[in-house]
């Protein structure tokens, strides 16, 4: 499960569809209705939010958002509850591993994007996080290949 802290917008249309589905999957289980993933360290944020189902339906609406303005049509009914929620912190260095991650995805799968978002050296978060310095945030679980 990978729901990314950097925006939408640099996600190709298989990592747009991933995070769709993977985010719903989260939802389901931050409602309680699937015995897996429950202790997921990407869930850690949303958990630890007093309300946690607010947190993942504010990241499902961005997703949304991105999906529609690419012609794409997500479901929003899927989303349990459209409201915003406080925004939730993430560190610069999450934001630049998770970047560096998705750059290494996109040279194998989609060139193009990877040309395109290559340069970029401080990528936006997903509207629902703030950025601040730091590293890698403690849930992350680093890979060397990631």
């Amino acid at each position: 499960m990978r729901l990314w802290s950097i925006h939408p917008k640099y996600l190709d249309p298989q990592g747009l569809v991933a995070v769709w589905r993977e985010a719903l999957l989260a939802q389901a289980v931050l409602r309680g209705e699937t015995k897996g993933y429950r202790n997921h360290p990407q869930l850690d944020r949303f958990w630890s939010q007093s309300l946690p189902l607010m947190a993942i339906s504010t990241y499902l609406k961005a997703v949304h958002i991105e999906a529609c303005s690419r012609g794409y049509s997500f479901d929003s009914r899927k989303i349990t509850l459209i409201q915003e929620c406080e925004l939730i912190p993430v560190t610069f260095g999450q934001l630049w591993y998770e970047f560096q991650h998705l750059l290494r995805k996109l040279s194998r799968r989609n060139p193009t994007l990877h040309r395109k978002w290559r340069a970029i050296s401080s990528p936006e978060s997903h509207p629902l996080f703030l950025a601040h310095p730091g590293n890698i945030e403690p849930w992350e679980r680093e890979r060397a290949d990631a």
